[in-house]
């Protein structure tokens, strides 16, 4: 029988609620997006009032900890409290501190300066000496050109007068000239060129393309600006048509090759986790508290609110107060997790804080996440653009995590980003006349027990933007791109 009736049924579902949604949200912010979400609060909830920066008292020292062991040392929040009218209890004071065992630094050492020392992606300059550096030249037209290499614009064009360099840098006319055709032997083709036919025309080198009646064409580039394709014929010894499909090629050249080395290093966001060697060894994990923002409840106000008598303010306040004091338990809960995981982090990477790249271990989300009792995805939005400050450094805390590879004897994976580095200075160290082929890097990693198959060393070697062997052996013998 069809027809409406009513049944009782128990069910279990997850529900995503607006509070829980804001904390995974919160979760996966770093300092500085923290800290303009935080300003929406502020406008929007009368209750949030945002701690003055240097209003608390001097933080204590730190207790002692054990391995792994969590201190949190908190500046007093009474003097701040009592100017804003809000408890003590209400204070979230976000300066957790993890301290991890282990030998590290001596007493009394000064902290390293962490914005000296910035992982930031390569610059204009940087990419062009690099390339310099790899090819053959004798030293005083390397050196030149790596100075050239500063005077190199935003379009990839040289501004420099060659005589003005030789003077300044009192050398030969010649070994200007000779370091100006070594910097214009880097990639992209086209950087270096002073004039727009000599750049046009070094593009065409590298395609194997600049031919008499190519080269005739770009001595007459004004003659092609007023479209005058008779004139062209007689002087390139072409048809007309034969014109057309010269300027055709002309126009898929790009005249600002320098474009797509970029500007510089971008300015490097400040770090949101911060580690120092502890005196009498380990280390201090802490966050950053220059960037992280504090909060207060000014529950007087609310007080006062609530007393006028006003039915509609008086819940007002009371949604304004339960979402004032999720928002630091979440706040306050962001910051433990942070610190649980970088603290972890540090813990398995203390051969890398001591020795370097080299010595980074392989770590994966899961590891982390098992080990503090979080879920995977809570690691992952932990680590999504965060940035940690070491003494080796500034880094994406993602970039610690990676594969490992298999060792060829048995023993302990390596990492993915210690292979690359290993692979890097394989290839800086290698003989000008002999480049290693990645059949070689493979077997040379096997002697130092990476058992590692060729195309993953292809594959990282591209990663890296590092040319072949055969490209390799062109530049560093002097050979032109073409």
């Amino acid at each position: 029988m069809i027809g409406p009736r009513l049944q009782i049924r128990q069910s279990q579902q997850l529900v995503m609620t607006p509070q829980l949604r804001q904390a995974i949200q919160l979760l996966q912010l770093n300092n500085l997006e923290l800290d303009r979400f935080l300003e929406s609060e502020l406008e929007r909830n009368p209750l949030l009032q945002r701690a003055e920066s240097g209003s608390d008292a001097p933080a204590p020292p730190p207790r002692p900890a054990e391995r792994l062991e969590i201190a949190l040392s908190a500046s007093d929040p009474g003097a701040a409290a009592g100017r804003l009218d809000g408890g003590a209890e209400n204070l979230w004071d976000a300066e957790p501190t993890r301290r991890i065992g282990g030998s590290g630094g001596g007493e009394g050492e000064a902290p390293p300066p962490f914005d000296a020392a910035v992982a930031a992606r390569p610059g204009r300059l940087e990419l062009l000496c690099g390339q310099i550096r790899l090819m053959a030249a004798p030293p005083d037209v390397r050196a030149v050109a790596l100075h050239l290499a500063a005077e190199v614009d935003g379009n990839g064009w040289l501004r420099a007068d060659a005589g003005e360099t030789a003077a300044r840098l009192r050398v030969p006319p010649e070994t200007v000239e000779a370091a100006t055709a070594l910097l214009q032997r880097c990639e992209p083709a086209g950087v270096g060129a002073r004039t727009l036919a000599e750049c046009l025309a070094l593009q065409l080198a590298a395609r194997g393309r600049l031919d008499p009646a190519m080269k005739a064409l770009l001595d007459h580039l004004p003659l092609l600006a007023r479209g005058d394709l008779r004139a062209l014929a007689r002087r390139c010894g072409v048809e007309p048509d034969g014109i057309r499909d010269m300027a055709a090629e002309l126009r898929g050249l790009d005249p600002r090759p320098g474009l797509g080395l970029g500007e510089g290093p971008a300015p490097a966001a400040p770090p949101d986790v911060l580690v120092r060697a502890a005196p009498g060894g380990g280390w201090d994990v802490t966050l950053n508290e220059a960037t992280l923002p504090r909060l207060l409840v000014d529950r007087r106000y609310a007080a006062r609110v609530s007393g006028a008598g006003d039915a509609a303010a008086r819940a007002f306040v009371s949604d304004c107060a339960q979402s004032a004091a999720f928002l630091l338990r979440s706040l306050d809960q962001r910051a433990r997790t942070i610190l649980a995981v970088a603290g972890e982090v540090v813990r398995r990477q203390d051969a890398f804080l001591r020795e370097g790249v080299a010595a980074l271990r392989p770590m994966t989300l899961r590891m982390v996440a098992e080990e503090i009792g979080v879920h995977e995805s809570t690691v992952s939005r932990v680590a999504a653009g965060k940035r940690l400050a070491c003494p080796r450094g500034a880094f994406d805390l993602r970039w610690f995590f990676s594969q490992g590879l298999a060792s060829a004897d048995g023993g302990e994976a390596h990492s993915a980003v210690a292979v690359r580095a290993r692979i890097r200075a394989l290839i800086e160290a290698e003989d000008a006349r002999a480049t290693l082929s990645d059949d070689a890097l493979a077997e040379r990693l096997k002697t130092e027990g990476v058992d590692v198959a060729r195309r993953t060393v292809a594959k990282y070697r591209e990663a890296m933007s590092i040319p072949s062997s055969t490209r390799r052996r062109r530049l560093k013998a002097g050979a032109t791109a073409g």
